[in-house]
């Protein structure tokens, strides 16, 4: 029951697509997170996809869909079992949620990862 400094939180990490938990609530993890580049295309079977964007810009590609660019104080929930993959240009910093124990790469070749506690 404390309160949580987005700010300082994303200051203790330099990397990028490493989410890092910052609360839990609900068997939910809420963390941050920093994107630079892009993702690779996936999708999870069971979940939507929660994405905030804090600082920077994101754009969301679907696949067969047109994509969506999104700012400061706007948010994308990506239905659940639908393609997509998450880019920025430059760094970008987002507030992601999530079920507990969901890999962030979904169905992807990519690693999921580890989602530490900050």
């Amino acid at each position: 029951m404390q309160k949580i400094n987005i700010a300082e939180k994303l200051a203790l990490f330099g990397t990028h697509w490493d989410p890092k938990v910052v609360a839990s609530y609900n068997d939910n993890d809420v963390m941050v997170v920093k994107f630079q580049g892009e993702f690779p295309f996936h999708k999870h079977d069971t979940t939507d996809d929660f994405f905030l964007v804090i600082d920077g810009a994101v754009t969301m590609d679907y696949e067969g869909a047109e994509s969506v660019s999104f700012g400061p104080g706007e948010l994308v929930v990506v239905p659940q079992g639908v393609v997509h993959r998450p880019r920025a240009e430059r760094e970008a910093k987002v507030l992601l949620i999530e079920p507990k124990g969901e890999p962030n790469s979904g169905d992807s070749d990519r690693p999921a990862a580890a989602k530490d506690h900050i």
